[in-house]
């Protein structure tokens, strides 16, 4: 005769079957704001201007117009003005002193609940040793230096090289709560790339979104726009001279990855009629949230016991917050 599992199991198994919806459906991006600087460095002719200019435009357009970023919350830099009502361009000249002031910029508003993506768009190179740089009007400016400018930029750094040459920026861009991606992963890889295309094009691709949560993080993105770039090469039969990398600090092999659990859309949209208070609770939520995927992607090196215990103390919490957010609503 089976006897009645332990009340505490019990426990957690109804608040589990309760809310496991809310936890495999919501979002599951930190609580923060999000930032963009996105930068298309000196074409060098106009087949390549027309090609980064549509990209530009389309990564600006995926911000704005279908994450909702305030037009503060991008900066745009390219080699020529954007026209007028496609972008929203706070700077628009890909200079090293415009990149520095932008840089700048983001340091001072980011905090450390916040995503900031720098997008990298052009031509890039390697160079002697284990530098690269990208490609600016006037001056460029070497992996190391890019390095500098954003080490004060708090919160979770999403950088993404998009460039030929862009390998040398995977090692020198990688540190804590950082995601680097770059559309090369070997030093001989510096011809033209089309991965930026893709790259973009994914995270609002239904089919780049694996775990079907509606949401598409940057590892179903690299992971579709890889995919992706294989294929296009295949198709004209073609060697490929792009591979994509990325980098997140996790062990190679482990789950345990911080771009699963990174999104440049926003964790939650805040009602125009929402009171501070309002506000703080749907931050909490996301925050839960994150720290509920968090624990997921660990559980394998986990003991059952803590696993479940840690599982269930979040899922209580979301549960009163919940509660708190339907009597303000």
């Amino acid at each position: 005769m089976m006897q009645p599992a332990p009340k505490h199991v019990s426990c957690f198994r109804v608040v589990v079957a309760a809310f496991g919806l809310i936890v495999f459906v919501s979002s599951h991006a930190i609580a923060g704001d999000r930032y963009a600087l996105i930068v298309s460095g000196a074409a060098g002719g106009a087949q390549y201007a027309q090609k980064y200019d549509a990209w530009r435009t389309a990564i600006v357009s995926v911000l704005r117009d279908q994450f909702l970023y305030p037009v503060d919350h991008v900066i745009v830099l390219a080699d020529v003005p954007a026209k007028e009502g496609r972008q929203a361009t706070v700077l628009t000249g890909a200079t090293g002193a415009n990149v520095r002031a932008a840089l700048v910029r983001l340091a001072e508003r980011a905090k450390a609940d916040d995503v900031v993506l720098v997008l990298l768009i052009g031509h890039g190179s390697v160079l002697d040793g284990d530098g690269g740089k990208f490609n600016l009007v006037g001056p460029d400016l070497r992996s190391d230096e890019w390095a500098n400018l954003v080490a004060p930029i708090a919160g979770r750094l999403v950088f993404v090289n998009a460039t030929g040459g862009s390998f040398p920026f995977l090692r020198s861009m990688a540190g804590p709560e950082r995601v680097v991606v770059t559309a090369t992963d070997s030093a001989g890889q510096q011809f033209e790339t089309v991965f930026p295309e893709f790259f973009v094009s994914a995270l609002t691709s239904q089919a780049a979104d694996i775990d079907k949560n509606q949401k598409v993080s940057i590892w179903e993105a690299f992971t579709h726009a890889s995919a992706a770039v294989k294929a296009w090469y295949e198709e004209r039969g073609q060697l490929p001279t792009e591979r994509p990398a990325i980098d997140d600090g996790a062990p190679s092999g482990s789950q345990s990855s911080l771009a699963r659990i990174t999104y440049l859309q926003p964790d939650v949209r805040i009602p125009a009629s929402a009171d501070a208070e309002l506000v703080a609770l749907l931050k909490r939520r996301a925050a839960i949230e994150s720290a509920v995927e968090r624990l997921r992607l660990s559980k394998p090196t986990l003991p059952v016991d803590q696993y479940e215990r840690e599982l269930e103390t979040l899922l209580l919490e979301m549960a009163r917050v919940d509660r708190q957010i339907r009597a303000r609503s």
